[in-house]
């Protein structure tokens, strides 16, 4: 089977993890936030993900990093979402120290890939 360039990054495999995370541990919020709260840190999760596989795609450099700026700036948003849920009392301390011990990591693999993008650009 082939592997799209996307499926090698590390921190799309990071990301799929954060998703995970994030899909079980918004299952412990209340359940009339099942259609606001749980759906939108949900898709900011998700989008990590997409964004990063999206950026594989793009050809030019600019494309790319501005899908993985993208990515980055998703992740932030589940994570003051998932903030928010530990204020509210939704989840346990560490339910959110589960989550993000797995975005801090995350969050470094996108920068650096973002970076890695511009250097190889000014090299050209």
């Amino acid at each position: 089977m082939y592997t799209f360039p996307f499926e090698r990054l590390e921190a799309w495999k990071a990301a799929r993890r954060v998703v995970a995370d994030i899909y079980c541990i918004s299952n412990k919020f209340p359940s009339e936030e099942r259609y606001g709260f749980v759906q939108q840190i949900r898709r900011a999760g998700l989008s990590v993900a997409s964004n990063l596989s999206e950026g594989c795609s793009r050809f030019s450099v600019k494309d790319q990093s501005h899908f993985f700026s993208i990515a980055y700036a998703s992740l932030m948003e589940a994570l003051n979402q998932l903030i928010i849920a530990k204020d509210l009392g939704w989840i346990t301390d560490d339910d959110y120290e589960k989550v993000r011990s797995s975005i801090e990591p995350t969050s470094g693999l996108i920068a650096a890939l973002r970076k890695s993008i511009l250097a190889k650009d000014l090299k050209q």
